[in-house]
């Protein structure tokens, strides 16, 4: 059976005319920056922890690590396309999607089981045009023409290094873009710039605790993304 979502998808593909953004309207659920999530977004979530897609803890405890990504992406403009990379059991996608119901958001994972949890979840809540889960390595997702250069946003939490981050997040960005990460709470530098450089991003620091921003200040060359694990085997940095 062809799993849901297959294959690379245009949100002109998806969303018709009317399409169920939410302009002008305030975060969902939020009270004073916290979030107050759904009762049918708990569900997913307790399903997803339940089955094995999302961490271990409390499913509350996830959510607020995921109030971090909304507040670092709180300017970013309504109608914006935001790619979760390896979306996993839905945290931070699900949530920031809840929460911004006037984005496009794009759960990214390379895990059919995944990604069948997060479409039928995508039905549960409602959120069928406005919301798509892909199947694909984020490799191959960065040379897709559909994706290559078209994200205002990108989110990544326990993705992987930040080489491996950064060279699969760049390609998807346009100019003036932002990659939101979460960070440990030691104080390193992970995000040399000579390391960024050649793939246009650019360190904006931590302006939320816990989460690292990176903005994209030139379209990333063709040369990246390399080849499906090669970002992480031999990273730039």
């Amino acid at each position: 059976m062809a799993p849901p979502c297959a294959g690379p998808l245009l949100f002109s593909d998806v969303v018709k005319p009317g399409a169920p953004l939410m302009p002008d309207t305030p975060l969902r659920g939020c009270d004073n920056g916290r979030v107050q999530p759904s009762p049918p977004l708990l569900e997913v979530l307790e399903r997803a922890r339940r089955l094995g897609v999302l961490g271990p803890g409390p499913v509350l405890d996830h959510v607020s690590h995921a109030e971090g990504f909304i507040a670092a992406l709180e300017d970013l403009a309504e109608g914006s396309l935001l790619i979760d990379l390896g979306s996993g059991g839905g945290v931070p996608g699900l949530v920031i999607a809840e929460a911004r119901p006037d984005l496009r958001v794009v759960l990214l994972d390379s895990l059919e089981r995944r990604v069948a949890l997060l479409a039928e979840a995508i039905v549960a809540l409602k959120w069928e045009g406005r919301v798509v889960a892909e199947l694909a390595r984020a490799e191959d997702t960065g040379r897709s023409p559909q994706w290559r250069g078209q994200a205002d946003a990108v989110t990544a939490r326990s993705f992987g290094p930040p080489a491996t981050v950064a060279e699969c997040a760049a390609p998807l960005l346009r100019i003036d873009g932002v990659l939101v990460v979460s960070e440990p709470p030691e104080e390193t530098d992970r995000w040399p710039a000579d390391g960024l450089a050649p793939l246009g991003l650019v360190d904006e620091g931590s302006p939320i605790p816990g989460m690292r921003r990176l903005r994209q200040t030139s379209l990333c060359p063709e040369t990246y993304p390399r080849r499906v694990g090669m970002p992480a085997k031999r990273p730039l940095f």
